[in-house]
C-alpha cells in the first residue's frame, strides 16, 4: 500500500497511457551506462546524483514520473524532488519490469 504523499503508477501504466498518446514527462534516474542499455524513448536522462544540480529542468507545475531499474532510487528521487515542491510519481518496478518499448544509445 502507497502511504507516502505522491502516487505510484505501474510500469503497465505508463506504457498504457503512452501507447494512447498521453504526453508524459518521464525523467530515468539511471547511471548513464543502463540508460544506455535501454531506457523509455520519451524519458529525459537526469543521473540521481545530478538532481540537486539540474533541479531547475524540473518544472514544479507538471507531473514528473521517475524511473529507474527497481524504483529504489526513483523512490529516493521523488522524496527529494517532493520537499522541494515538485509534482512527482514513482514507477515501482522500475525499467526491470518495463513491458514497452526501449529506446536504446545515446
Amino acid at each position: 500500500m502507497n502511504t507516502q504523499a505522491w502516487p505510484e503508477w505501474s510500469p503497465e501504466e505508463i506504457a498504457q497511457k503512452l501507447k494512447q498518446g498521453e504526453a508524459l514527462t518521464i525523467v530515468d534516474v539511471r547511471e548513464p551506462n543502463e540508460w544506455f542499455l535501454g531506457h523509455i524513448p520519451q524519458a529525459k536522462h537526469v543521473p540521481l546524483q545530478q538532481i540537486p544540480d539540474r533541479i531547475s529542468e524540473f518544472d514544479p507545475n507538471v507531473q514528473t514520473i521517475l524511473v529507474c531499474q527497481s524504483g529504489g532510487r526513483s523512490q529516493m528521487a521523488c522524496e527529494y524532488l517532493h520537499r522541494s515542491g515538485y509534482n512527482v510519481i514513482n514507477m515501482p518496478g522500475g525499467m526491470s519490469e518495463w513491458p514497452g518499448e526501449k529506446a536504446y544509445g545515446e
